[in-house]
C-alpha cells in the first residue's frame, strides 16, 4: 500500500510539474510590439499575427498624442467612450485581450482626419 502511495504521490507531482511548465511557456511566449504612435498608421497592424497577451508599446512625444482604448463603434466614429482608459506617457504599455481591440489617439482631429488609429484582433 505504501508503495501505491509513492507512485501516486510521484504522479501528482509531475502533472503539477508539466501544469507550470505549460503555463509559464504561455506567458513566456508573449510579443511585445513597438508602434511609433504617429499620423497614418491604421495599417501598422498589417501582416502581423497578434495574440492575446502580446504587448504594443505605444512610442510618441509625450504630451502630442493620447492612446485611448475603445470600442468598434468609437473606432469606427472616432470618439472615446465614456469610461475608456486613455494613456498619455509616449511609452505606452498595452496587454491586448482576445478578439478585436481598438486604438485611437483622442487629441481633436488626429484619429478622423490623419488616420491616427489601429484595429488590431489577437488569437
Amino acid at each position: 500500500m505504501a508503495q501505491n502511495n509513492g507512485a501516486w504521490c510521484i504522479s501528482l507531482l509531475l502533472i503539477m510539474f508539466l501544469c507550470q511548465a505549460a503555463f509559464h511557456a504561455e506567458t513566456a511566449a508573449a510579443a511585445t510590439y513597438k508602434i511609433e504612435w504617429s499620423f497614418g498608421v491604421t495599417d501598422w497592424p498589417k501582416g502581423k499575427h497578434f495574440k492575446a497577451g502580446d504587448v504594443i508599446v505605444f512610442h510618441y512625444p509625450e504630451g502630442e498624442h493620447e492612446v485611448a482604448v475603445v470600442d468598434a463603434n468609437g473606432y469606427k466614429t472616432c470618439t472615446v467612450p465614456a469610461g475608456a482608459k486613455v494613456y498619455t506617457s509616449g511609452n505606452d504599455r498595452v496587454t491586448l485581450r482576445r478578439g478585436n481591440n481598438y486604438f485611437i489617439c483622442d487629441i481633436p482631429q488626429h484619429c478622423d482626419q490623419t488616420g491616427m488609429k489601429i484595429a488590431v484582433t489577437a488569437a
